[in-house]
């Protein structure tokens, strides 16, 4: 899920990694053991793929439909507060436990200017010694695991139905996702993203941040990922778990040794609140601020079950 970097692979380097982060810059990861195109393992509770063309609708009116319903709702995210907390491990495959550990736990609140606003209530020392975490990583999860696809969005990607799939207890479109072009400085999803065929929204992700960073000495490379949705206030169906796991390969640099590290990173959003309304919602015409949205009426179970 993250993207982990910046390898100590000896005692000759621990004294750099004190240094900031351009100093010791050529500690980098080098490559990635899973192919750039491969995404994470289609989660459990999975019904058959049925890639006959839906029946009412065109998946161009899908994409259109539910591309309206998350911008209506990605608005309505920016109006709750909730917990996020992130666990970021490396494991030794000899014992498969965990070597090193980083982990952080953080409200994201509102200030008394309705300022949006983070306060970090557990962090204990960070144990990791054979990877770091760059500001990538911090971007990943604030923006791209979290993933949205609004009618703001839509431009810079290329959307193609795939079919119709169970997951649990809930019937979805599917759909592949890739940008159409990578700019400079920016990061995009990649992958499949099934939505609720009632509710026209996201219930599930599986897939990578895109583009990664192949430069020598600067390799910024990220593993797949998969993120849960879950049904909140009847309504809105926003992020609540994130998991990746893989293993990313450093390349020798600088008298340092190769090595494979077993990466597992979980990310989890809890504890939703709505804050306030500061703007209208709209869907369909209708006001949506404060009430359920049109044909919102089921709670729904999260789609699949988590590890």
């Amino acid at each position: 899920m993250t993207k982990l970097i910046r390898l100590r692979a000896s005692a000759s380097l621990f004294a750099a990694s004190l240094l900031p982060l351009l100093a010791v810059s050529c500690l980098t990861l080098a490559a990635i053991t899973t192919p750039p195109a491969a995404i994470a393992q289609e989660p459990a509770g999975f019904g058959p793929l049925d890639p006959t063309p839906p029946k009412d609708m065109t998946p161009q009116q899908i994409i259109t439909k539910f591309a309206a319903r998350e911008s209506v709702f990605n608005t309505a995210r920016q109006n709750y507060t909730f917990r996020q907390t992130v666990k970021v491990d490396t494991i030794d495959d000899d014992t498969n436990k965990v070597d090193g550990q980083y982990l952080q736990v953080t409200d994201i609140l509102f200030d008394s200017n309705g300022k949006r606003d983070e306060h970090v209530v557990f962090a204990p020392q960070n144990t990791l010694e054979r990877v770091m975490m760059s500001p990538s990583d911090f971007q990943d999860i604030e923006h791209r695991l979290p993933f949205v696809l609004t009618t703001e969005d839509l431009p810079q990607y290329d959307i193609t139905y795939l079919g119709r799939q169970h997951i649990d207890e809930i019937d979805t479109y599917v759909f592949d996702a890739k940008p159409k072009v990578l700019e400079k400085g920016k990061r995009y999803f990649q992958g499949k993203v099934w939505v609720d065929q009632q509710d026209f929204q996201i219930v599930l992700i599986n897939g990578r941040s895109v583009p990664d960073d192949k430069r020598k000495g600067h390799e910024d490379l990220s593993p797949p990922y998969t993120t849960y949705y879950q049904q909140v206030d009847g309504k809105y169906w926003f992020p609540t778990y994130t998991k990746a796991e893989g293993t990313l390969h450093f390349d020798a640099q600088q008298g340092a040794l190769s090595e494979d590290v077993h990466l597992r990173t979980v990310v989890k959003y809890t504890d939703y609140k709505q804050f306030r309304a500061t703007s209208r919602i709209i869907y369909n015409g209708q006001d949506i601020t404060d009430n359920k949205a049109p044909d919102d009426n089921k709670q729904q179970p999260p789609p699949a079950s988590k590890p």
